[in-house]
């Protein structure tokens, strides 16, 4: 068992969750208003959950692949700022999808966590030396003050104690050019909640965004469920998409409320419109303990039990939700909470307010807040929690609280953080509660916007997210993977089935091989394969190493001698996504971790794609790359190919080409080579035109590494 627990800090790749069973134990049950159900006061397993789902043994190392199915498809690990290398900032433009909300609010905290961090971003990249361009939506909503661009760029300059120059180029549906890039190195676009192509993520629109700019920073976490061109569809038209630090931060605390160690765990509800929240609810009650209801929806939920309730506070059409959620709560063993009683206000006179049983609420009178018992009640079960969120406000009408409940709340809740309990405030109007009652927030988790949340606990996928590069999310300890880690590595990108990688591997064992591949049941199947064969010097890891090869392959203690693109093609049906996996990022990534002499090799079936390949690695590898003259071959139209795979082993669709009959005699191929210092080495490459065939472009490494890959 210590051999298993010590493997879960080592290699990992995504696998399909399987069920976990966790034993149950005594239950309790607490009685709450006139009914009472059972609480589970042991920690129970819900979606998602942290498990051990392939092991795979050898003669001398474990090998164990998690995959925390639910939580990673909501929330994917993603590349952000703080692990970009710094070096890479250095020169690039760089786009900040800004928070208006926290940076031009009108009453700015300074001090506050998310202001701090929302300053941070801008101002590192600053200093890595970027050209940083600003860009968000603002309204006087949010501040009076807000009456032109120019009065914003004013502002964040006084925000940053940077220089802001406001540049109008969307208005006149010009592009940024070069030269205005030169006028400071803080810029700030039009204000982008008067363009409708915003919301319609119109492409056009993005792509006029994303002029000169080289990187997307996005810092709006109160925007990322929404799909808009700034946060979306920007992102295909630039090379690397990150989150900055404040989205990174609030992120964070989103997984936090998903998580179930402490127990017990109570999730604090408020504000309404139960219908639409419904399975933000049911996804709450699985992994809490309790569900206090402390606004509207609690109408809703003493309806579905069975209480007479007036009509006009019930939500119409929510009655089959409210049902729903009370069977799942009874069901998963969660306790319900409700108000015992409200302090009402007289319709007739505003100003009289008085107590009344929950549900002894008389005609002319409308509930405004909490009662004293509710609160008690309440109180009772926060003192014995470990673990709270408050989402929502405490509001049961129109009106606006008048007895401070939402403030009494709030001092419970601060006083239970101050006893090691771990707190989550959600949604402005709770924020702005526990900020007047609590004298420091360092003890309390934070999340002003309350929508991304309820969007997250809908197990609704949140495209600002989404829509960013991802970054591997374990770290790999490689003296598990491999026997001796210290040997030089061969990538293999999108290695399929394997075959290239475990035919190399038995071959050439001075060789270290890594098959990055995006389908998770190919990895499973292909780590299966070397386990069974007894292969030490081959692994693979399931991910989508466009955007994770650096995080990945940086952490390697060997050289990089060797990376291997063959036949790139989500869909072996449609051609023309062949090149879609090829992006800038990764070709840098390659470049920079290649060693001396280091080599690529690329290969496809389809001529325009390996032409395609060659040409974006000579562009985007930094000077770094030229084709490889060392390779013995044969000119076809001026350009030299390769008369045949130089390995001789071969990929799952080169073999499947020959087996097709569509191969030539003379594979076309053309090698690219890594130097160690910027030369201009580029070969001149003349059109070809050669019939449909398996084209492929190679880059080799080290020398003696690169002779004894070659030697067959």
């Amino acid at each position: 068992m210590s051999q298993v627990l010590k493997t879960l800090s080592g290699p990992l790749s995504f696998n399909k969750l399987s069920s976990q069973n966790f034993p149950r134990k005594e239950k309790k049950l607490l009685r709450h208003g006139s009914c009472c159900f059972p609480i589970n006061i042991v920690q129970s397993s819900f979606r998602g959950c942290l498990e051990v789902v392939n092991h795979v043994k050898s003669s001398h190392k474990e090998k164990t692949c998690l995959y925390d199915e639910g939580k990673l498809k909501a929330l994917p690990h993603i590349q952000t700022l703080r692990e970009f290398p710094r070096e890479e900032l250095v020169a690039k433009v760089v786009m900040v999808r800004f928070d208006s909300t926290i940076l031009l609010g009108e009453k700015l905290d300074l001090s506050s966590q998310s202001a701090s961090k929302a300053i941070y971003t801008i101002k590192y990249l600053h200093e890595c030396g970027a050209k940083v361009i600003l860009v968000s939506d603002w309204s006087r909503k949010i501040n009076p003050k807000l009456h032109a661009q120019q009065t914003v760029a004013d502002i964040l300059s006084s925000v940053l104690q940077h220089k802001v120059i406001a540049l109008r180029c969307i208005s006149c549906n010009m592009p940024l050019k070069r030269e205005d890039l030169q006028k400071a190195d803080i810029l700030l676009l039009d204000n982008l909640s008067e363009y409708k192509e915003e919301v319609a993520n119109c492409s056009k629109f993005a792509e006029l965004l994303s002029s000169e700019v080289d990187i997307l920073v996005n810092d709006s976490f109160c925007q990322s469920h929404k799909i808009l061109a700034s946060t979306v569809g920007i992102a295909r038209f630039c090379y690397a998409s990150m989150a900055g630090f404040s989205l990174e931060e609030n992120l964070r605390q989103l997984k936090k409320i998903a998580k179930t160690k402490r127990k017990p765990y109570i999730a604090i509800i408020g504000g309404g419109n139960l219908e639409n929240k419904a399975a933000a609810l049911q996804f709450l009650a699985s992994i809490c303990d309790a569900l206090v209801f402390v606004g509207q929806m609690s109408f809703q939920i003493m309806c579905a039990l069975g209480h007479s309730i007036r009509t006009n506070l019930v939500e119409r059409d929510a009655h089959k939700a409210a049902l729903d959620i009370v069977q799942f709560s009874y069901d998963k063993n969660v306790l319900m909470s409700y108000p015992k009683d409200f302090w009402c206000m007289n319709q007739c006179l505003p100003t009289q307010l008085e107590v009344f049983p929950a549900h002894g609420v008389p005609a002319g009178w409308l509930p405004v807040d909490l009662g004293p018992r509710s609160l008690e009640e309440i109180y009772s079960l926060v003192t014995n929690s470990k673990k709270i969120v408050w989402i929502g406000p405490v509001k049961f009408s129109s009106s606006c609280p008048h007895t401070g409940g939402a403030s009494k709340l709030a001092q419970m809740l601060y006083k239970q953080s101050q006893c090691e309990c771990e707190i989550t405030i959600v949604g402005s109007t709770a924020c702005e509660v526990i900020k007047n009652e609590a004298s420091s927030l360092s003890s309390v988790n934070v999340l002003e916007n309350a929508s991304p949340v309820w969007e997250f606990l809908k197990e609704q996928k949140l495209p600002g997210v989404m829509a960013l590069d991802r970054a591997y999310p374990f770290a790999i300890d490689w003296s598990v993977v491999y026997h001796d880690p210290s040997q030089p590595l061969v990538v293999d990108i999108g290695s399929g089935n394997g075959l290239f990688i475990m035919g190399m591997a038995q071959s050439k064992k001075d060789l270290n091989f890594l098959g990055l591949e995006i389908n998770g049941k190919l990895v499973r199947r292909c780590l299966d394969s070397i386990n069974q064969s007894g292969i030490m010097n081959a692994y693979f890891i399931g991910t989508n190493a466009t955007s994770t090869f650096r995080s990945i392959v940086s952490s390697y203690p060997g050289e990089l001698v060797l990376v291997s693109i063959q036949c790139p093609n989500p869909d072996f049906n449609k051609p023309g996504n062949r090149w879609s996996m090829l992006q800038r990022s990764l070709i840098e990534a390659v470049a920079d971790l290649l060693a001396n002499k280091g080599k690529v090799f690329l290969q496809s079936d389809v001529k325009a794609v390996a032409m395609r390949m060659k040409q974006q690695f000579l562009q985007y590898g930094k000077g770094k790359l030229c084709l490889s003259h060392d390779c013995h071959g044969v000119k076809i139209n001026g350009n030299t190919w390769l008369e045949e795979n130089p390995f001789g082993v071969r990929s799952d669709w080169e073999q499947h080409v020959i087996d097709r009959g569509v191969m030539p005699n003379i594979l076309p191929s053309f090698v690219v080579e890594v130097y160690q210092v910027i030369r201009c080495m580029l070969a001149h490459f003349h059109e070809i035109c050669l019939c449909r065939k398996l084209e492929a472009t190679a880059v080799y490494m080290i020398g003696d590494t690169s002779e004894k890959l070659l030697d067959k």
